[in-house]
């Protein structure tokens, strides 16, 4: 007897193989899925042309006609989520307003699997809600993922602290914390820990998570004056500090493993807030499958990922940020303990062979539900 591929539609913002939120999540797994008996169908809200200019400057009428044309391929797939047994909602389904369409989706699919993702997360999630702005939580559609939540079928978390409140949250208490994941395959290490040349300090990031690197444009200038080192931005922005050696390279797929390979420090700052504590740490795991050592900040998911002077250095003022780069950049041999810990961590914790038995599990179970 020939079975049927179990379907499932992805409804996600960006088109597939482009943003790292979805790349280094489900996105790698795909054919995993269908390995599995799985059919995948994806439907982003962004078409290529959109994302190309997504993040430029100008081009307004080009974004404008985006999220025009992103709102007509939503209406278009409501008449066509009959079809599948699960629809796999990553952030939201569409980006304005309230929970019109997502209600809208939940009354057509079968199943719905929602996927939280960490630069997205409603703080209204969280148990902390002073001061809200109705006007903003209207148009950025903050409503939305406390909508999934609540009825989702199953929903995945970026962190452990997520997937709590999120158990309490929704109807049937199905929540999981599944982080990133990195295949090791793909992204190794090929750093010789020696101070041969120039110490690259690196992080990689996008436009929404600007803020944070320039949390550390004091250290850097102070660590300037005290060492001398290039610090590489790898995004989809420009980016400089007058006094520091900045080399920006413009993120690709192409050359992400290779432009990443060339760092020999890799950094995480955050903000303490209170929104940090629904980041999945994928920067840090990014920079763990390469062998690097890691300064990040001390909250959230960090704390999880990161053991203080086992596989990286958890610091919170910018004295310590100081401090611990300088450390690492004289000390090739603190690096390469830190950096090899590191890696053997992130092959037991965070590669894809360790994570993919969860998604696995959290597709079974939605479909017996």
């Amino acid at each position: 007897m020939i079975h049927q591929p179990k379907k499932i539609l992805v409804v996600c913002p960006y088109p597939e193989d482009t943003q790292a939120g979805q790349r280094l999540k489900y996105e790698q797994y795909f054919q995993r899925f269908r390995d599995e008996g799985f059919s995948i169908d994806v439907d982003s809200f962004i078409n290529n042309r959109t994302w190309s200019v997504l993040y430029k400057e100008g081009y307004f009428f080009k974004k404008v006609l985006g999220l025009i044309l992103g709102y007509l391929k939503r209406i278009k797939t409501i008449f066509k989520l009959h079809r599948y047994e699960i629809v796999y909602v990553f952030m939201w389904v569409t980006p304005i307003g309230p929970p019109a369409f997502e209600r809208i989706y939940r009354t057509f699919a079968k199943k719905i699997i929602f996927d939280i993702e960490d630069n997205f997360i409603d703080t209204q999630l969280l148990p902390s809600n002073e001061n809200r702005n109705f006007l903003l939580t209207f148009l950025m559609g903050n409503m939305k993922q406390i909508y999934l939540a609540k009825n989702a079928d199953f929903v995945i978390t970026s962190s452990q602290y997520l997937a709590e409140e999120a158990i309490k949250l929704n109807k049937r208490s199905n929540a999981m914390f599944i982080s990133s994941s990195i295949d090791s395959d793909k992204f190794f290490p090929i750093n010789k820990y020696s101070n041969d040349k120039k110490i690259v300090i690196g992080w990689t990031g996008t436009y929404s998570t600007k803020l944070h690197l320039n949390l550390l444009k004091d250290v850097f200038l102070r660590l300037a004056k005290k060492i001398d080192f290039t610090l590489r931005v790898i995004g989809n922005f420009n980016f400089d500090i007058q006094g520091v050696d900045v080399d920006y390279i413009e993120w690709s797929k192409k050359n992400e493993v290779r432009d990443l390979q060339g760092i020999d420090i890799g950094v995480y700052p955050l903000p303490e807030e209170k929104f940090v504590l629904g980041k999945s740490g994928l920067k840090a795991i990014q920079y763990m499958s390469f062998g690097l050592p890691i300064v990040a900040t001390s909250i959230g998911t960090t704390n999880d990922i990161i053991q203080d002077d086992v596989n990286g250095i958890l610091v919170q003022s910018d004295d310590e940020w100081v401090e611990s780069l300088y450390k690492l950049a004289t000390n090739p041999d603190l690096r390469k303990r830190l950096g090899q810990r590191a890696r053997q961590d992130m092959l037991e914790k965070y590669s894809t062979k360790a994570i993919y038995n969860k998604y696995i599990k959290v597709l079974n179970k939605t479909l017996e539900i």
